[in-house]
């Protein structure tokens, strides 16, 4: 892998190319990345480039008219973190994670990562956790049949047979049922780059991209292009 970066999701639009086709687009803020570390095969068993995204605020700790403790702002950057991105000579960052560059040794902390590393045309992977739905019926998660509508059936939209009583005698694993739905890890590849916008760090990404809006999504250059 050669080029990967953070993004966050604004939304989706619209676009026409030069032929007057219309391109429904993702519109994704992706950079700037800053490098916070950099791992080695001596020092870590591994070569790969730690980077941070988003700026964070540090843990705010104030006193009452009592000297009790309070913190305010308690989900901040504790002081081990503080001190690794100052270590690194950059802000500190919500978002921290790690790409197996191919020019490792390339980087050093502090360099900065921008949407510029792509062009238009180009295929990447997107990542990202997608929308989660809540509690679902099989009907609506896997895309079961429903039953008969019809009025005295009362079979609407149950999940059907889980297994015969005497053979197999049991409900095998993996079959349907209701359960929560999204919320997981998902991965879309070969999606095209349709524009790139380096001054204000964004890029317009043909089709959509998983997750809800403000959600992070990883790019990387694509494995199957």
């Amino acid at each position: 892998m050669k080029k990967a970066i953070l993004a966050t999701k604004i939304g989706m639009t619209q676009i026409f190319d030069p032929d007057g086709v219309l391109i429904p687009v993702t519109v994704l803020q992706a950079g700037p990345c800053y490098v916070t570390q950099i791992k080695t095969v001596d020092n870590d068993g591994y070569s790969a480039v730690q980077v941070g995204f988003v700026d964070k605020k540090e843990k705010a700790v104030s006193r009452d008219a009592k000297g009790n403790k309070e913190i305010r702002n308690r989900h901040g950057v504790n002081k081990p973190q503080k001190g690794h991105f100052e270590k690194a000579g950059v802000s500190c960052k919500r978002y921290v994670r790690e790409f197996k560059f191919e020019n490792a040794e390339d980087y050093k902390p502090a360099d900065e990562i921008k949407a510029d590393i792509f062009a238009e045309g180009d295929k990447i992977d997107a990542t990202a956790i997608s929308k989660g739905k809540g509690y679902q019926g099989a009907i609506k998660r896997f895309g079961q049949h429903r039953g008969p509508m019809t009025h005295g059936s009362k079979f609407h939209r149950h999940q059907g047979s889980n297994g015969a009583c005497s053979s197999p005698s049991k409900v095998f694993k993996g079959k349907g049922m209701p359960g929560h739905m999204g919320s997981v890890q998902v991965t879309v590849q070969n999606l095209e780059v349709v524009r790139v916008d380096a001054e204000n760090n964004l890029l317009l990404i043909k089709g959509s991209v998983p997750g809800p809006k403000k959600s992070l999504v990883t790019i990387k250059e694509s494995v199957k292009a």
